[in-house]
């Protein structure tokens, strides 16, 4: 099983910037599909982006152009860099793995966007 953490959430202003990390466990990460997303009070978790082993990104269209989804297989850890944030990001961020057929989950991390 993927062990799978989330780092990096917190409060930020409108208009502000925050990076997310995600840190993922085992030797093939460079293979793995990394995906963000977020579930707001009330709402379905939705995408938010996605990085497959091979670099090609998925954006929901809410954050395109706003956010970047980025991953360092050194590391074993995929980012979100979220840009020009706005009140409606505001969410629990979780992180999710995709190999073999298996996906795991992080713990989520809560961004909160207020002025």
């Amino acid at each position: 099983q993927v062990q799978v953490a989330e780092s990096g959430g917190g409060l930020v202003q409108p208009g502000g910037s925050l990076r997310l990390s995600c840190a993922a466990s085992g030797s093939i990460f460079s293979i793995y599909t990394m995906g963000w997303y977020r579930q707001a009070p009330g709402k379905q978790r939705e995408l938010v982006a996605s990085v497959t082993g091979g670099g090609t990104t998925n954006y929901a269209d809410s954050v395109k152009g706003r956010f970047t989804i980025s991953r360092d297989n050194a590391k074993n850890t995929v980012y979100l860099e979220m840009n020009s944030a706005k009140p409606e990001d505001t969410a629990i961020y979780y992180c999710n793995a995709k190999v073999l057929g298996k996906i795991s989950w992080g713990q989520g991390t809560q961004v909160t966007v207020s002025s």
